[in-house]
C-alpha cells in the first residue's frame, strides 16, 4: 500500500523559510495530481499548492508568491518551499493526491510561526 510521509516542519519565525518534502513508494507522483494541504488548529484542512503531471503549478491566494511547491519523480519525492512565512502559516501541513485521495493520508509535518 502506497504511503505518503511529510516531514521538514518545525518552528521558524516570520519571515523565514522551510522546506517540506514527501515521500511516497510506487511512483505516484508521475501519475497522480499532487497537493500539499494545511490544517490549522480548530480549522478545517485547506488546498495550499498542486502541482498536475505536466508540472502546472497553482496555490491559494495566501500563498502565492512565498511558496513553491516541485517534485522529484526519480526520487518519489515532493516538496513545498515555504519563504516569508507567517503567523498564520502556522498548521500542520499534508501531502495528498489533488482532488483525489491516493493513498491514507500521512500524519502531517508541524509547522509553527512564532516570534
Amino acid at each position: 500500500q502506497v504511503q505518503l510521509v511529510e516531514s521538514g516542519g518545525g518552528l521558524v519565525q516570520p519571515g523565514g523559510s522551510l522546506r517540506l518534502s514527501c515521500t511516497a513508494s510506487g511512483g505516484i507522483f508521475s501519475i497522480y495530481p499532487m497537493a500539499w494541504y494545511r490544517q490549522a488548529p480548530g480549522k478545517q484542512r485547506k488546498l495550499v499548492a498542486t502541482i498536475e503531471r505536466g508540472g502546472t503549478t497553482d496555490y491559494a491566494d495566501s500563498v502565492r508568491g512565498r511558496f513553491t511547491i516541485s517534485r522529484d519523480n526519480a526520487k518519489n519525492t515532493m516538496y513545498l518551499q515555504m519563504n516569508n512565512l507567517k503567523f498564520e502559516d502556522t498548521a500542520v501541513y499534508y501531502c495528498q493526491g489533488a482532488s483525489i485521495v491516493v493513498a491514507p493520508w500521512g500524519r502531517g509535518t508541524q509547522v509553527t510561526v512564532s516570534s
